[in-house]
């Protein structure tokens, strides 16, 4: 699976350069790589399994740490908090609490929200590269087209020191869903 960035870079001024990715996110070298987490930061099923399994026993006693001090009750939805990245090539973990999707129920400015408080969470880190998944649109439903619309919107509008920020995504879906929020 090829996980090097491909052509679909897109200089954006002011703001992070946005990167597109068809791959695994635990294997990004960047500062910091988001998780798409469960409110419990306890790992589960996709990303969020697959950080918490390749980034090894450090990312889940820094994630029990968090529950047994301020976030006893988890972790809120469209907020996020870092931890080590344990094994992973990075050097942080950002989790990120994303919204299920319901038809009935507009919750876009949560998902927004999730990736403003990640990228706020970067700015405090001091990094510089920053590797996102699709933030919701698995297992929590949401549909990948408004997923990437938001994602691709709320990365350009926030204001950040971040250089780069790469959405990694899975399968080709996914990736043309991005690719068609870039110019």
């Amino acid at each position: 699976m090829n996980t090097a960035p491909d052509d679909s870079q897109v200089p954006s001024a002011p703001g992070p350069r946005l990167v597109l990715v068809r791959g695994d996110i635990t294997e990004q070298q960047v500062d910091a790589v988001v998780n798409a987490a469960n409110s419990s930061l306890l790992g589960g099923g996709g990303v969020d399994g697959a950080i918490h399994r390749r980034g090894g026993p450090e990312v889940l006693a820094a994630c029990r740490e968090l529950r047994a001090s301020r976030y006893g009750r988890g972790l809120p939805t469209g907020r996020a908090v870092a931890t080590t990245a344990g094994r992973l090539p990075a050097r942080w973990v950002i989790h990120t609490v994303g919204p299920r999707y319901a038809q009935d129920d507009d919750r876009s400015a949560l998902l927004a929200s999730c990736y403003r408080e990640s990228l706020r969470v970067a700015d405090e880190l001091g990094a510089r590269t920053v590797a996102f998944p699709a933030v919701s649109a698995g297992i929590y439903g949401w549909p990948m087209a408004d997923a990437a619309r938001i994602a691709v919107a709320t990365v350009r509008a926030t204001p950040t020191a971040v250089e780069e920020v790469r959405f990694v995504l899975f399968d080709d879906r996914a990736y043309e869903a991005f690719a068609a929020q870039l110019p």
